[in-house]
Formats: structure tokens, C-alpha cells, sequence
């Protein structure tokens, strides 16, 4: 896959700026369509409670159920006509939220809106993967806050299309916020037909695709014990940080604290992410993954375990900033670990697997918290998470030093 090039003198942007452009734009326009309009907009067409929840779970589940899939195919047709179909459907979907006048219709248009991102996700980091072999975490890294920056200014900007246009009637302002996505999806296209097939890109393991083979795939996925703890490392850590992002919000709010610090220690915490991820990335490059994964993923577990402990602000916002800085210390490390040690053949399977992992953990762990929440207070909630994170951490260590053991008996 390869955008960069030389024509009568002028230089062609790198492929890393292209996926980062299309990565700010795609997230961006992904996260206006939901962010805070979806709930809105679903409550105006007459939506309850209950409905405005399944219709919130439906994108992610397209996430879970599709990443995988999309990596084996990936694999044997090559990413370029997998990534186009992505940015037809970042196109396409905000526009079916205009025909939309029955909130039972918004569950197929955020599923077929999933779609978008259940492919994007995988196929970027593997193109990412494949065309920079030596500087995975870092590109990945700046890949990665590229899409925080289009997530985090997505809300900002559908607030004040919404606010601006408040005192309009009827469902206008929600419809005039899917157009700006529709907007936002425009160079997602026009960018990714610009990239174009390289002698790298080519498809690694035949063109053919078939139930037999998503069957394969999965089962080498599974008996590689290194991959399958490092996927667990990524559902802890999403496990971890969609209780962190659900209830915390809630905890402030009943000791007391203001609704506009809140709002500020997250935007706190995702710009901590967003400008360590590439530095981490680099460092993982340099100096090696499994060490950084794993103190990474312990310091996931003490901050959010520290979280009962004082509801007073700088508290609180050294605990919010701390557990950003640990989410991206493992973060930017997983993938590019498994693109380390996934076959050529497999790499799209792997990252997809681990993304659908992902989306499992971050959607469970609002739940499972809710449970513990209800029956056993938050310090409890808080600390779940951080054992089971502690758990995975001793867990990811100890397949290493199997799989290292298994290798020096079978010199």
C-alpha cells in the first residue's frame, strides 16, 4: 500500500498522513452521528428508555461481530477494496438517518453505520502494520490520536450545531447534524481512493474466502497462547476503561463534585492519550513491547482501584490523567505486539480478532460494574476491574515465558 510518490518534482503526502486524515474525518463524522445527537434524536421520533439503549448497543455490536471477518478477508483479498467499501458506507449512512421517521429504523441504519468502523479499524492497522514494519507502535500512535482528535471534536461541534439551531422546529437540528457528518465522510473518500495498491499490499494468503477459512484462522488465533493473552490484555484494559468512562461520571455527581470538572478531567485525560500515544509508540519500538504492556496494564489497575479513595479535584484529575497515560501505554503497545508475532498470512486475522476482543471488553464492563455497583457500592465496582486487570497482566506473562520455554526445548 503505497501513497507516497514523486511527480515533475512534487512529493505526494506520506500514506501515514493519508490513513490520519481519513482517521480524523471517519471518527469524526462516526462520532457526531451519536454524539449527543443519537439519544436526542431517538427521545424526538418518540423512543423510550429502554429502545434509546438497544439502539445506542447496536454499532458496537457491529464492531463485535464483524472485526474478525473483516481481517480474514482482509488477508486473502487484500485491505485497498475493504477500506473503499468503509468509506462508501461513512458516506452513505448519514444520509439514511434523514428518511428516518420511526425509532425502530435507527437500529438497522446504526448497525449498517457499525459496519463502517468495525472495517476501518482493523484494515488501517493493518495497512499501518505491513508499510511501516520498524516504527509500528509509532505510526500507530499518530494514527490513533488522529481518530482521538476527530472523537474528541465531534461532540463540540454537534453541540453547537444543536444549540445554534434549538429554536428551530420539529427534527430539523438532529437532520441538520447528520448532514455535517455526510460532510465530514466527503474526504474520507476522495483520501482513500487516492491510496493506492502497493507490491506490500498484496493479498498473503490467496483470494479466496469461505467459511473454511474464517474457521482456520480463528482456531490458529486461539492455540497461539502469546496472541491470546495479548488479546485479553486489550479486553481488560476496554474492560477497565468502559466502567471508568460509565460510572465515574456517576460517582462524582453523587459526592458532590461539578458537572463542569468532570467534563474538563476527561478532556484532560484524552488529550494525555492522545499526545503520549505516539511517544509511547516510539519508546515500544525502540525498547521492546511485553514489559511496557504489562507495567501499562498494572497501572490501569491502580488507578482505577484508586478511584474510591478521595472525591476531592486535584484527586480525582491525577487519577483520570493517570488512567490515560496507562490506557495508551497498552494500547499503542497490543497491536503493534501482534502484528510482531502474527504470520504474514494471518496479520489481518489477528488484528481483527483482537479488535473484536476490544469491543467485547468495552461493552461488558459498563454492565458487569452496573451489577457490582447495585449489589456492593462503588469501591467494589472500581475494584473488579482492577483484579481482573492484575489477573490478565500475571496471565500475559506467564504465556510468554511458556511460549520462550517451549522454544529453547525444541532448539
Amino acid at each position: 500500500m503505497v501513497v507516497q510518490q514523486t511527480v515533475q518534482g512534487r512529493r505526494w503526502p506520506s500514506l501515514i498522513t493519508y490513513l490520519s486524515v481519513v482517521g480524523f474525518f471517519a471518527i469524526f463524522s462516526t462520532t457526531i452521528s451519536k454524539n449527543p445527537v443519537l439519544p436526542l434524536f431517538s427521545s424526538a421520533l418518540g423512543a423510550d428508555e429502554a429502545m434509546i439503549g438497544l439502539i445506542a448497543a447496536v454499532s458496537p455490536a457491529a464492531g463485535i461481530l464483524f472485526s474478525f471477518p473483516v481481517g480474514v478477508m482482509a488477508d486473502r483479498i487484500g485491505p485497498k477494496r475493504l477500506l473503499t467499501a468503509s468509506a462508501l458506507v461513512f458516506l452513505s449512512a448519514p444520509l439514511l438517518y434523514l428518511l428516518v421517521a420511526d425509532p425502530l429504523w435507527l437500529i438497522p441504519v446504526r448497525f449498517f453505520h457499525g459496519l463502517a468502523t468495525a472495517i476501518l479499524g482493523p484494515v488501517a492497522a493493518m495497512i499501518i502494520f505491513s508499510r511501516y514494519p520498524d516504527r509500528k507502535g509509532e505510526m500507530s500512535g499518530l494514527y490513533s490520536s488522529a481518530t482521538l482528535a476527530g472523537r474528541t471534536a465531534a461532540p463540540l461541534v454537534g453541540g453547537i450545531v444543536l444549540s445554534a439551531f434549538a429554536a428551530s422546529t420539529g427534527l430539523f437540528p438532529y437532520r441538520l447534524v447528520y448532514i455535517a457528518a455526510f460532510l465530514a465522510a466527503v474526504p474520507v473518500l476522495l483520501l482513500v481512493l487516492r491510496i493506492e495498491d502497493g507490491p506490500d499490499a498484496r493479498p498473503a494468503a490467496g483470494g479466496a474466502v469461505s467459511l473454511r477459512s474464517f474457521g482456520e484462522s480463528l482456531a490458529s488465533f486461539g492455540k497461539n497462547r502469546l496472541l491470546l493473552s495479548t488479546a485479553l490484555v486489550e479486553m481488560a484494559t476496554y474492560f477497565a476503561f468502559g466502567i471508568f468512562e460509565t460510572w465515574l461520571p456517576l460517582y462524582l455527581v453523587a459526592a458532590g463534585t461539578p458537572e463542569y470538572l468532570i467534563g474538563l478531567l476527561f478532556a484532560l485525560q484524552v488529550l494525555a492519550i492522545a499526545l503520549s500515544k505516539p511517544f509511547f509508540g516510539a519508546v515500544s519500538d525502540r525498547t521492546g513491547r511485553r514489559t511496557q504492556i504489562v507495567l501499562g496494564l498494572l497501572a490501569v489497575a491502580a488507578c482505577i482501584a484508586a478511584v474510591p479513595l478521595s472525591a476531592a479535584a486535584p484527586v480525582v484529575t491525577a487519577v483520570a490523567v493517570g488512567f490515560g497515560l496507562a490506557v495508551s501505554l497498552v494500547t499503542v503497545s497490543t497491536g503493534a505486539y501482534v502484528a510482531d508475532i502474527a504470520t504474514r498470512q494471518e496479520l489481518g486475522a489477528s488484528v481483527g480478532a483482537l479488535s473484536s476482543i476490544m469491543d467485547i471488553g468495552h461493552a461488558s464492563g459498563p454492565l458487569v460494574a452496573g451489577i457490582v455497583i447495585g449489589s456492593a457500592g462503588y469501591a467494589v465496582g472500581f475494584l473488579a476491574p482492577a483484579l481482573l486487570a492484575s489477573a490478565v497482566a500475571v496471565l500475559f506473562v506467564v504465556a510468554g515465558r511458556r511460549e520462550r520455554d517451549g522454544a529453547v526445548e525444541g532448539r
